[in-house]
């Protein structure tokens, strides 16, 4: 299956690109953004050399879907999708912060947590937690937003205000438009028969001063889901959640000496584990939108994409 790994466009009225870990974003004219999703995995900040088939279409499908879910809570980016694995907005001056919000002790804070830590990101974790306990009311935990190859820090509120990363003011929008996100997106979730675990939303500042919601929103690559069906009984039991999100792919990882580190050898992917790991992004499709996901034609994938993009940008 053809799959997209790096994209060289030249759009009409581009002006730049930036490569991220899985998306690639043109500047059109300094007024528009068209982001498009790769199937290029990330884990533990490292891309992996393989990419994965449908990835990127699931992901820019199921935002899409979010963005348009939660638009009358929180403003988005989000212009049209003239392509599967296409997003185009509008151009903002991104908050150098990502937003992560957990409503349950699970995966980093899991892991800080059973290394003895009780404070994350300057917020307190109360003794006595298991891991995957749901938490008493979500809490923030913000990270900084790295440079391709560098890793995200955590770092607190207090933190990001002292070093001026984000103003006072603007914080506040971005705490308020994440709880509001994170509410909403419990809602849908538990529609679906889904926990909505934990997620991280980035912000942007279009060019009037208004704070926006940009990127990918409740994707499996941003967010954890467990199946709600069970999840207490498995706690009582002390046995792993049933879940869906990136997690499988970074526990496989852990399991075969991969965490990111110095010196550690990225594990080899089978053509089964490959297969594997699309099947999981699509089951997640479906469960979390209740909708059949329609596989896009991929004889010519790069060429379908530039020829719907350049279309949509002419038509303007």
């Amino acid at each position: 299956m053809n799959t997209i790994n790096e994209t060289n466009f030249n759009f009409p009225g581009q002006k730049s690109v930036y490569k991220g870990k899985v998306r690639e974003v043109y500047n059109i004219n300094d007024e528009q953004l068209v982001m498009i999703a790769s199937d290029r995995l990330s884990a533990f900040d490292v891309i992996m050399p393989r990419q994965i088939p449908f990835k990127g279409q699931i992901l820019n499908q199921i935002a899409t879907k979010m963005m348009n879910d939660t638009a009358d809570i929180v403003p988005n980016w989000l212009v049209a999708n003239p392509d599967e694995n296409v997003a185009v907005g509008h151009l903002c001056e991104p908050f150098k912060v990502e937003m992560v919000i957990r409503g349950y002790l699970s995966g980093h804070a899991a892991r800080e947590y059973k290394a003895g830590k009780r404070m994350l990101c300057g917020v307190t974790m109360a003794e006595g937690m298991k891991e995957n306990d749901k938490f008493p009311e979500p809490i923030i935990t913000p990270s900084t937003k790295a440079d391709n190859g560098e890793h995200d820090e955590d770092i607190s509120r207090e933190d990001i205000l002292a070093k001026g990363i984000v103003s006072e003011e603007d914080y506040i929008v971005l705490e308020d438009y994440t709880r509001k996100l994170f509410q909403r997106g419990t809602e849908i979730a538990a529609k679906r028969g889904l926990i909505l675990v934990d997620t991280k939303y980035e912000f942007g500042k279009t060019k009037d001063g208004k704070v926006v919601l940009i990127d990918e929103i409740h994707t499996p690559d941003s967010s954890r889901y467990f199946y709600a069906d069970g999840y207490q009984e498995r706690q009582d039991k002390g046995e792993k959640q049933k879940q869906l999100s990136k997690e499988f792919v970074r526990q496989w990882l852990i399991e075969n000496g991969f965490q990111g580190k110095d010196g550690q050898q990225i594990p080899e992917m089978s053509d089964e584990k490959i297969l594997e790991i699309s099947n999981r992004y699509i089951e997640l499709y479906e469960q979390i939108t209740g909708e059949k996901f329609v596989k896009a034609n991929t004889e010519n994938i790069t060429e379908r994409i530039e020829k719907n993009v350049t279309d949509f940008l002419n038509a303007k």
